[in-house]
């Protein structure tokens, strides 16, 4: 019915976002894709992406904030290994296996 290839695709760039900037643009991508798809799959991933997007800058502020506590620099080390990690785990997730959705843990779905 949907196009496996272009659901791979779609699906991998989305999570991949995080990786292109820090900034606006990695969290527009996914944004954009949600509107352009109409795969519902995709439309997963993409929401989950977004939502592990708005999950990570809630989390370097609340950790920014604590380091003036000193336990904030521990988290954020943390904090910049999994932003790094899991999406490379959702990548070889979604590639693998394209007919479902990547699931983060540990992330509270806003979208």
């Amino acid at each position: 019915m949907y196009d496996s290839d272009k659901r791979k695709l779609f699906s991998a760039v989305s999570h991949a976002a995080i990786f292109f900037s820090a900034s606006i643009v990695s969290f527009g991508v996914p944004i954009a894709i949600l509107f352009v798809s109409d795969d519902p799959v995709v439309k997963e991933n993409a929401k989950e992406s977004i939502n592990f997007h708005i999950n990570i800058y809630i989390y370097a502020i609340i950790f920014g904030l604590l380091t003036l506590v000193v336990i904030g620099i521990p988290l954020l080390i943390l904090l910049a290994v999994a932003s790094v990690v899991m999406p490379i785990l959702a990548l070889v997730k979604v590639v693998s296996n394209p007919n479902s959705v990547y699931r983060y843990p540990f992330i509270f779905r806003l979208v």
